[in-house]
């Protein structure tokens, strides 16, 4: 059975909430440790790859935004996501995105946004889909 892919809208606003958790961590690192705001940057960005990688690998394809809005992390086989496929969704991805100087975000919504699977650049990279909850 295959399962209603993932929206825009959704996505999007499961990348806002996972956006928001690491904003108490950021103000965090900046008062507490009391760094720049460059090094509170780059921490932030270690800690959010991190997170976008590990978390779906242990929680069956979910970031706290994604749980929230009620879609998934799949792999196109079906089955569960592994490290590797984060990996290459999370690094190869954003490479992708970074190399066209932005352009491969606005790609990327546009996809998501217009195909019938609702996959975006990163998702073909990784052999991945976003799909609602079962």
């Amino acid at each position: 059975m295959t399962r209603e892919p993932g929206g825009f809208w959704r996505r999007l606003g499961a990348n806002f909430l996972d956006g928001l958790v690491f904003a108490p961590i950021y103000v965090l690192v900046i008062y507490a440790f009391n760094v720049s705001e460059d090094t509170a940057d780059g921490i932030l960005g270690l800690l959010q790859i991190l997170y976008m990688i590990i978390l779906p690998v242990v929680w069956v394809g979910y970031t706290v935004g994604k749980k929230a809005v009620g879609v998934q992390i799949v792999r196109i086989d079906g089955k569960k996501v592994t490290f590797f496929t984060m990996l290459k969704r999370v690094i190869l991805g954003t490479l992708v995105h970074v190399l066209t100087l932005g352009i491969g975000y606005v790609v990327s919504a546009f996809m998501v946004g217009l195909r019938e699977d609702k996959r975006a650049i990163h998702d073909f990279i990784a052999g991945t889909q976003v799909v609602r909850d079962e």
